[in-house]
């Protein structure tokens, strides 16, 4: 059996100085936009990768909001990572067209074959799986998003290749 790090869950180890700083720096930038907590959100999670837990409380202290209400959208959005991704993020599409043309199977082959399960990242840090519910690419199913490029037909060769490029890149993202 495969060693696999949940993504999506729980929390991080504690932001570095240079995390602080980008939290702080989003939060100074977009805190005077009506609804600032979401683009707050997103412009961390477009620089890290992910948004740290501490976030939360500097976010919601600085648009004088509770630190539940924080929390609540941060967790209500799936598309938030509360913790760093992999070097590739793999958003496999498992709306109906994708299901038909074999998404399931794909699923299973990153669980069983390269030990990945989907909302997980490899131990490695290689890549981390991730659900999408309908990319818009239903003529070129099963189809997903490859560090944010759309690809479709995608069969158990291309899935490897996506794999083993992942293994490939090394470092940290």
């Amino acid at each position: 059996m495969h060693d696999r790090v949940p993504s999506g869950s729980g929390e991080s180890s504690p932001a570095t100085p240079a995390q602080l700083a980008v939290i702080d720096a989003a939060i100074a930038r977009l805190v005077d936009l009506p609804g600032a907590l979401l683009p707050i959100f997103h412009a961390i999670q477009d620089e890290l990768g992910f948004v740290p837990h501490e976030a939360i409380a500097r976010a919601a202290d600085a648009l004088n909001l509770s630190r539940a209400e924080a929390h609540g959208v941060l967790t209500f959005y799936h598309d938030f990572r509360r913790q760093p991704p992999g070097r590739m993020v793999l958003k496999l599409c498992r709306a109906e067209a994708c299901q038909t043309m074999g998404c399931r199977d794909l699923e299973r082959r990153l669980r069983d074959v390269h030990g990945v399960a989907m909302g997980q990242t490899a131990v490695d840090g290689s890549l981390t799986v991730e659900p999408a519910y309908c990319l818009g690419n239903c003529a070129l199913s099963p189809a997903a998003l490859v560090d944010g490029k759309l690809v479709g037909r995608i069969d158990a060769a291309r899935l490897d290749g996506f794999v083993h490029e992942a293994k490939a890149r090394g470092g940290a993202r």
